[in-house]
């Protein structure tokens, strides 16, 4: 089954965040490993509160702490965005089979001009040949596809 730490279950209310919780949240994407101590004096807040505040964010699922690498760094040298038309009656098969391969780093079935939308880490362009010919094409009902490769990353924010 698909999904993401960002799958809302049904019957599940989003949480409101107060001035605290967003400040953790602000604190961390800041640096994912501040202290305790120095988020609480950030928010003039007791390192208890703030420990105890963090905890409820990552049991309600609201937070997710994880490591990000940077691709560029560590031999992917070539990022695109894939927009994919798939057969409509089959879009769940299609996107579980496709979020299966290491070059998918993110995948959303969407509205719009594509029925899903990929962000693909290659090591280089021959690389992004072999995946969108011999891996995304095979699969059964993708229609066609359209490939942008990013020239320059302006922003990058988590939320």
């Amino acid at each position: 089954m698909i999904g993401s730490a960002f799958d809302v279950p049904v019957g599940v209310e989003p949480a409101s965040l107060d001035k605290v919780d967003q400040g953790i949240v602000d604190a961390l994407r800041e640096d994912g490993r501040m202290p305790f101590s120095e988020i609480a004096r950030r928010l003039d807040v007791s390192p208890g509160t703030a420990r105890q505040r963090y905890q409820r964010l990552i049991d309600t699922g609201v937070l997710q702490i994880t490591a990000i690498t940077n691709p560029l760094l560590t031999g992917r040298s070539t990022l695109a965005l894939v927009g994919i038309n798939a057969e409509m009656d089959r879009i769940s098969e299609v996107a579980e089979e496709i979020a299966t391969f290491s070059e998918v780093a993110y995948l959303a079935i969407l509205t719009g001009t594509h029925d899903l939308i990929a962000e693909v880490s290659c090591r280089n362009r021959a690389h992004l040949l072999e995946f969108l010919t011999q891996k995304l094409h095979k699969v059964e009902g993708v229609r066609d596809s359209e490939t942008a490769i990013h020239l320059r990353i302006v922003k990058e924010v988590y939320y």
